[in-house]
């Protein structure tokens, strides 16, 4: 049987299948090369962070269920936004008709932000916020709302995704062009550096380029080279690598071929402490330090016998919590079918703590150092892992081979390969190619109001009668004159956003200045 990273899976493994150099590939917890965790103690201190990714509807919608999450032991906030919100668009653009609060909240003002966290003390949560080519946008109108709760930046925790890269890779919800977003990139470091020095600025994702058909090596060797990417970017902009690598911070999925996954996570820190060591020369150990959010495969999800996603879930996130994770989302069941309902968005919550407090695994840091099987499998990849790194950089950097094509290339046959080895029936997906039910269970979705659009349209009417036009205006002016310049463009966002102008009107400012980025027809 081959891995899904194409490697063959031995029956049996032996010490001779070990490298020679193990020790040193592997160290101590909390010690260079971080192969067995990036903390010395890892969860026997405290389990690591229980995020539940929620967002849907209105803004106070997404905020009941967010106090329903936290009521139930919910650690940190996860927050998801509908696809407008996601590429720069208010509720009301014609673009955004039938999208409104689908996938996630509309948020398009300070004062969807403000009901959001409405209620929910910013400086006692730690707060992600899935969200990429508007990043920086959302992350001030946080930031603004904080403030008016008193809370200073200094005292906020969490993460915004911000990885453009990946947008033009595998998921698609870019706006600019990838010089002037590398830019926007860049001046959140620099800002948040100064402003909310506790904050993770960027969260590097093979998330999405997995749920795209990557396989776990070629997930981990792209997002690395997107970090690579990034780090270049920001010291090219005058920042030093030990000032920004701190708060880089790292997001895979977790799959059910549970020992393949515990290898990558382990490959991966290890990978990366070499690179930003050796090859950036970090001198502060936190620099060379992986961190990541995991979250469970939904793409492995499957609508029929949807209860036995139950199951698949309970072994990703096993194998999240085997590889080090230093957070997780766990996937509702029913996801495959619609957005999760209360019930089951609490199953999946119950599903980590069950991990975290029933089954023993935080009593001792890496129960898989030195397998036989999982040792071996870490090598494989991180070579694996290596040779495709090098193969993008062959191109000149990350931007050139997206151009290029490659990486799309690269994961699409991947997707394909393993999609003929189900369709063949060589890899079993229960309840798909076999063990296949008769009849299938009832069961009612949560729905989403569409009401909510025309309501958020209100909304946003009345928000521009009340506000001052022509503060708003003079703050996008000076907006687009620093986008066309070179200084820090979060500081006149943050003055538009606080004199009420709206997340579609700040984006549109820079398009105006930055343009659209069209991909290249590719036949």
């Amino acid at each position: 049987m081959d891995a899904e990273s194409g490697f063959e899976i031995k029956p049996v493994y032996a010490a001779t299948d070990l490298p020679d150099d193990l020790e040193a590939r592997l160290g101590a917890p909390g010690s260079y090369p971080y192969t067995r965790g990036v903390y010395p103690t890892m969860y026997t201190s405290r389990p690591w962070t229980m995020r539940q990714y929620a967002g849907f509807g209105t803004a106070a919608e997404s905020n009941a269920r967010y106090r329903q999450l936290l009521a139930h032991g919910t650690t940190g906030l996860s927050v998801a936004f509908d696809l407008p919100t996601q590429m720069g668009y208010d509720s009301d653009a014609p673009l955004a008709h039938g999208e409104v609060g689908k996938v996630g909240v509309a948020i398009d003002s300070i004062d969807d932000m403000r009901t959001l966290f409405g209620g929910i003390p910013l400086d006692k949560v730690s707060t992600s916020m899935t969200i990429n080519a508007p990043a920086a946008v959302l992350l001030l109108l946080y930031q603004l709302v904080a403030e008016e709760q008193g809370v200073p930046g200094g005292a906020l925790n969490g993460t915004i995704q911000n990885d453009i890269l990946k947008e033009y890779i595998a998921r698609g919800t870019y706006i600019f062009p990838p010089k002037p977003s590398l830019r926007l990139v860049a001046d959140t470091f620099a800002y948040c550096r100064a402003e909310l020095p506790q904050w993770n600025t960027i969260s590097i994702s093979g998330y999405h380029m997995a749920e795209a058909g990557a396989s776990p090596a070629q997930e981990v060797a792209f997002t690395l080279a997107d970090g690579v990417e990034y780090v270049r970017a920001a010291v090219a902009a005058g920042l030093a690598v030990d000032d920004i690598a701190p708060r880089l911070s790292f997001f895979f999925v977790a799959r059910t071929t549970l020992l393949e996954e515990v290898a990558k996570f382990r490959a991966a820190r290890r990978i990366w402490a070499r690179i930003m060591r050796e090859d950036f020369g970090a001198r502060n150990p936190k620099s060379w330090m992986l961190r990541f959010h995991t979250q469970t495969a939904g793409v492995q999800l499957t609508a029929q016998q949807p209860e036995v996603n139950l199951v698949r879930v309970a072994v990703q996130g096993l194998g999240a919590v085997l590889g080090g994770t230093q957070s997780l989302h766990t996937n509702s069941y029913d996801e495959a079918l619609a957005l999760p309902t209360e019930k089951s968005a609490r199953l999946a919550l119950r599903t980590q703590q069950v991990l975290a407090y029933e089954t023993g695994l935080t009593g001792t840091v890496d129960p898989f150092a030195g397998s036989y099987v999982v040792e071996a499998m870490t090598a494989e990849i991180e070579t694996l892992v290596d040779d495709l790194i090098r193969r993008v950089f062959d191109h000149g950097s990350v931007v050139d081979a997206i151009e290029a094509g490659f990486q799309k290339r690269e994961i699409e046959a991947s997707a394909y390969r393993i999609a003929q080895q189900i369709d063949a029936g060589e890899r079993v997906v229960v309840g798909v190619n076999r063990f296949v039910a008769d009849t299938e269970d009832p069961y009612e979705p949560l729905r989403v109001d569409p009401a909510i659009e025309a309501a958020q349209v209100r909304r946003l009417a009345a928000l521009r009668a009340e506000r001052d036009g022509a503060a708003v205006e003079a703050a996008l002016a000076a907006l687009r004159s620093t986008a066309g310049g070179q200084g820090n463009v979060l500081h006149p966002m943050r003055v538009a956003l606080q004199a009420r102008a709206t997340v579609g009107e700040v984006c549109h400012a820079l398009r105006d200045v930055w343009g659209v980025y069209q991909p290249a027809e590719r036949f």
